[in-house]
């Protein structure tokens, strides 16, 4: 299935402001910019959430959800860090001592 090309962001805010101004519905404004009527509704709400700016980047920002995610990478990064410290200061602490003679297995 071939998508079909970009619509310009000057376009979409063309479309959008005609659907806020009640010269056409999302339906008619989908059919005429030949994309389906939730991609309409996704520019109208980008662009009530931060107007131009959020039509031209596709977003308005990282979503609560991404933001959740990215703290939580943080924590684990930071915990992988701890952890690997802690690790390499028990090798060094039982380097001079003697382990389990591997012939008592």
């Amino acid at each position: 299935m071939v998508r079909p090309p970009a619509v310009p962001p000057e376009e979409k805010v063309r479309i959008v402001l005609s659907i806020l101004a009640g010269e056409m519905t999302v339906a008619e404004a989908a059919r005429r910019a030949k994309v389906s009527e939730q991609s309409v509704g996704n520019w109208k709400r980008q662009f009530l959430e931060s107007g131009r700016a959020g039509l031209a980047a596709g977003r308005s920002g990282p979503s609560s959800r991404e933001q959740q995610l990215e703290a939580q990478v943080a924590d684990l990064t930071q915990a992988l860090g701890e952890a690997a410290v802690e690790l390499r200061v028990w090798k060094k602490s039982a380097e001079g001592r003697p382990g389990p003679s591997r012939t008592s297995r």
